[in-house]
């Protein structure tokens, strides 16, 4: 297990932008996991379209059967969406859900900060391979209430 700090993800975000040469009008955040990255993003391209959906693949640590996908927001009107996560790990969440957006009529890419290098879905952006549990700082620090 690896932790992930905040310095680190501030540094990851910078490389993200670096990398991603392609104009979007919206993005949508799977919940919970990207929504500090879609916050990031948001910020930095000024863009105040960002959108939630809701994918359930893990329990904590432990990968469930099937991957859930809901609360699906209405891109109407919308032509360009990215789509962020904090990590693809088996990519099947991702995939699930650019399959659920791909009935809108918009071009969809994806951007996370971690992608596993055997996953079914591979991202087009991304800035680290890992093999590894990620514990961001998100999750972890929350808990450290006695610093």
């Amino acid at each position: 297990m690896r932790y992930y700090g905040y310095e680190e993800f501030i540094r990851d975000v910078k490389v993200l932008i670096a990398k991603i040469d392609w104009e979007f009008d919206a993005i949508v955040a799977i919940s919970r996991g990207g929504l500090t990255l879609a916050h990031f993003l948001g910020e930095y391209y000024k863009i105040r379209n960002v959108f939630t959906i809701n994918a359930i693949g893990y329990d904590d640590q432990k990968k469930l059967d099937e991957v859930r996908v809901f609360n699906i927001p209405d891109l109407q009107g919308f032509h360009r969406v990215l789509v962020v996560d904090e990590i693809v790990d088996s990519g099947e969440t991702m995939q699930k859900v650019i399959q659920k957006l791909d009935s809108f009529d918009v071009k969809l890419r994806s951007a996370v900060i971690f992608v596993k290098p055997d996953a079914i879905y591979q991202p087009d952006f991304f800035v680290q391979y890992t093999n590894e549990w990620i514990d961001f700082f998100w999750t972890r620090d929350l808990y450290d209430i006695n610093d």
